[in-house]
């Protein structure tokens, strides 16, 4: 089986620190609320831009002892449902179940999609993945310019992973997180490094 491993480059992933620093930003609009799920869906459960697009509000299981999100077959590649672990992370559960909780309370129902347009003339409404994408990298600003040409959507799923892989979960645990069809695919991100590498290191100094 081939491995796509050219497509791991750890320099287009959000490291530790800026992850952080994009989370650590208060949104104060409804807009950057929908901006930050975005980033949180993407970067926290490893959806791909068409899942975190087809995501219902009956998808996400909240008050539960184990809650996750449902990615329907329909939704997914290769049509494989699965459950994607919220209790890993408890930040995340939080802010997706805040966003649930206003989605409610603004009139959404189980069929309506999780993430939507906060417009007025169209709150509510679904949104095209090409907006979710541009949505995602308005987030995604904090660690400057130069490094915002290196990230897309779907690198935050290459994040999500990473970050799972090195803070502890195990290879089968994320296999199933991420819908590989091979543990193979899932070991590749173990050599990918998600702390910052801000220090000139000494390789070559022997003395």
């Amino acid at each position: 089986m081939h491995i796509p491993t050219w497509d791991l480059d750890e320099s287009k992933i959000l490291t530790r620190s800026e992850l952080a620093a994009v989370l650590a930003i208060a949104p104060w609009s409804a807009n950057q609320r929908r901006n930050r799920i975005i980033v949180r869906l993407a970067c926290c459960c490893g959806l791909r831009v068409s899942e975190i697009a087809a995501l219902r509000m009956d998808d996400v299981i909240i008050g539960v002892p184990r809650p996750h999100l449902r990615l329907r077959r329909e939704t997914t590649k290769g049509k494989r449902p699965r459950n994607v672990p919220l209790w890993w992370d408890a930040g995340t559960l939080a802010e997706l179940g805040a966003w649930k909780a206003q989605r409610e309370e603004d009139g959404g129902g189980d069929p309506d999609p999780f993430v939507c347009s906060v417009q007025s003339n169209r709150r509510g409404e679904s949104i095209q993945r090409a907006a979710i994408c541009q949505r995602f990298l308005s987030a995604c600003k904090v660690p400057g310019a130069n490094r915002l040409r290196k990230l897309t959507i779907h690198r935050g799923r290459h994040t999500f992973i990473s970050h799972a892989l090195a803070g502890g979960r195990t290879l089968p645990e994320i296999r199933a997180a991420a819908g590989h069809t091979n543990i193979a695919v899932t070991s590749v991100y173990l050599h990918i490094a998600v702390d910052d590498q801000e220090r000139v290191g000494r390789l070559f100094d022997l003395a």
